[in-house]
């Protein structure tokens, strides 16, 4: 499964952001299940990120989320995200 979370970033607070959501990146990494992540950042809107991680299922990554630290830090930046969907059942890929 694929998690992607988009967040509306101010100019001034991006690299702050990018420095935070790279450690979220680096603890991730580390929990059972995580395939591969990575943080972008769209080319049309500077303001608007997006984190993409793909998990072995959904319960690698609702676990994950739970991780010692990792709550402290990445809650914070969830009053930053887009209320929207965002977990996904890969359906296909090439």
């Amino acid at each position: 499964m694929i998690a992607i979370t988009r967040y509306r970033v101010p100019e001034a607070d991006a690299p702050g952001f990018a420095a935070e959501m790279t450690a979220v990146l680096e603890t991730l990494a580390a929990c059972p299940g995580h395939r591969s992540g990575r943080l972008g950042r769209t080319v049309d809107d500077p303001s608007l990120w997006a984190l993409v991680t793909e998990w072995d299922g959904a319960g690698y990554y609702r676990r994950a989320l739970g991780t010692p630290g990792l709550r402290a830090r990445f809650i914070p930046l969830s009053a930053l995200a887009v209320d929207e969907p965002g977990a996904y059942e890969v359906v296909a890929f090439s």
